[in-house]
């Protein structure tokens, strides 16, 4: 991610810069751009098609598994990038990919960024930029004072052009690094699908997609004020190398693709809309279950839970062992008003899940906390217990717990949950009233009281 930057906002460029190197888009943008504010989303079935894609990349870049954590991001450009530790994927790539080798491309280009930790380079030079930008500035400023007191009128304007030219320098050495850095970051990632026989296919019709996007500015923008290479550059320098490999013509398999499509009609009904949702169904650019898992989800969201229920019960006879099916069950009876039938579809799919997502635990103990019997409450905190030990991320567990507490009478462990929401949601000063509070119940040192002391110190 970058901009095309001006003098008035250096410190954002060197905001963006540091937040991510990205692979696609952004390339060219609005200087006065707000800083970006991510929305993620959790979904279990995404974020397991996203780690089986990463898996053998990971293996032969030589990067431990859980060393690097992927996000998803509720944004419908076709982009992605690395910040951190962290490989944010917007949904708008995921949607527009027609098969996993576009995906597994483009994971394979950010992963270049993390194996050449371009990132700690790119701080090292803003940071020798920006000192520069800085000293310049100062000694333009002086420059101008010195010219004043010599009568020079337009000293001022003289020493401010000193200093702005200075900042353009140093920007544009920034600007070259980094499209140095994409290159590099292309050519491991060509590296990687070779490691894991891989086809480059997918990779070299997303920087196609990006060459026709922006074939008709391109003749007006300045190669030397982007950040990344323009991308027919990119092309030219990598489809040899790509379709010289064994397996430029191998495909991914059908199952690998089939999720691939279950995953787009998926995103495709939860956030591309109604209208784009069913453009996208009634095509056959997907495989005949994605469709109909796809127009399940978008009745269910849409129209009638009621009326989704046979078309999801007509796909589980068909797709019987996929876990994320029946869970998509359990979330449409759960909306119905039925979280009794919806607990068993959750128990089926966590049995199914070899992930072992700790989210659809989550969904689990949320149905076992709404169906009213006293009987499932000590379920249900057992199952949100497991499920946030597995994934603390998914914080509404603690809301679920909280609830599940409080109806068992439990005032103490109620607000300690209420607490530990708080503090994951940002509501420092609210979680500290909720563990003041939960502090009251609990003796003092055990290990509840010693967690609601940890939360009213922090700062």
């Amino acid at each position: 991610m970058s901009m095309v930057p001006t003098r008035n906002n250096w410190l954002y460029l060197i905001a963006v810069c540091l937040l991510a190197s990205g692979m696609l888009v952004h390339a060219i943008g609005s200087a006065y751009a707000q800083r970006p504010r991510l929305a993620l989303i959790r979904d279990a079935e995404i974020e397991a098609l996203v780690a089986d894609y990463a898996a053998p990349l990971m293996r032969a870049a030589n990067l431990r598994r859980g060393s690097v954590d992927f996000y998803i991001v509720n944004d419908r450009t076709f982009n992605a990038f690395v910040s951190g530790r962290g490989m944010f994927l917007h949904t708008g790539l995921l949607l527009t990919a027609e098969t996993p080798e576009e995906v597994i491309g483009v994971i394979a280009h950010e992963l270049g960024h993390i194996v050449g930790a371009h990132q700690i380079r790119l701080r090292q030079r803003l940071e020798t930029a920006s000192r520069l930008a800085t000293i310049t500035s100062l000694l333009g400023l002086g420059l101008g004072a010195a010219a004043s007191a010599a009568g020079v009128r337009s000293g001022a304007s003289a020493g401010f052009g000193v200093a702005a030219g200075a900042q353009g320098f140093a920007l544009r050495d920034v600007l070259r690094y980094q499209r140095g850095e994409e290159t590099a970051a292309d050519r491991t990632a060509a590296e990687l699908l070779h490691k894991t026989k891989q086809s480059g296919r997918g990779m070299l019709k997303t920087l196609q997609r990006l060459a026709s996007s922006l074939s008709i500015i391109s003749g007006r923008v300045d190669p030397y004020t982007i950040s990344h290479p323009l991308p027919n550059a990119r092309i030219a320098a990598l489809e040899d190398v790509l379709r010289r490999s064994p397996y430029f013509d191998s495909k991914s398999s059908a199952a690998l693709r089939l999720r691939h499509d279950m995953v787009r009609a998926k995103i495709a009904a939860y956030v591309g809309g109604n209208d784009y949702a069913r453009s996208l169904l009634s095509s056959n650019e997907l495989a005949p279950p994605a469709r109909a898992y796809g127009r399940a989800i978008t009745t269910f969201l849409y129209g009638s839970p009621k009326r989704a229920l046979p078309m999801i019960d007509d796909l589980i006879r068909s797709q019987a062992k996929n876990a994320y099916v029946h869970e998509m069950k359990g979330e449409i009876l759960l909306r119905s008003g039925k979280p009794a039938e919806a607990a068993k579809s959750f128990r089926r799919a966590i049995a199914l899940d070899r992930t072992k997502a700790g989210f659809i635990r989550v969904q689990l103990g949320h149905a076992l906390v709404q169906t009213g019997r006293k009987g499932d409450l000590d379920e249900a905190i057992v199952e949100l217990n497991k499920g946030l030990a597995s994934d603390p991320s998914a914080v509404a567990g603690y809301q679920y717990l909280a609830m599940a507490h409080g109806q068992k009478g439990n005032q103490g462990l109620a607000l300690l949950a209420s607490a530990e929401l708080a503090v994951r949601t940002g509501r420092k000063k609210e979680a500290r009233q909720y563990a003041r509070r939960a502090q009251q119940s609990f003796k003092r040192g055990s290990p509840s009281w010693l967690r609601a002391e940890d939360i009213v110190i922090a700062r």
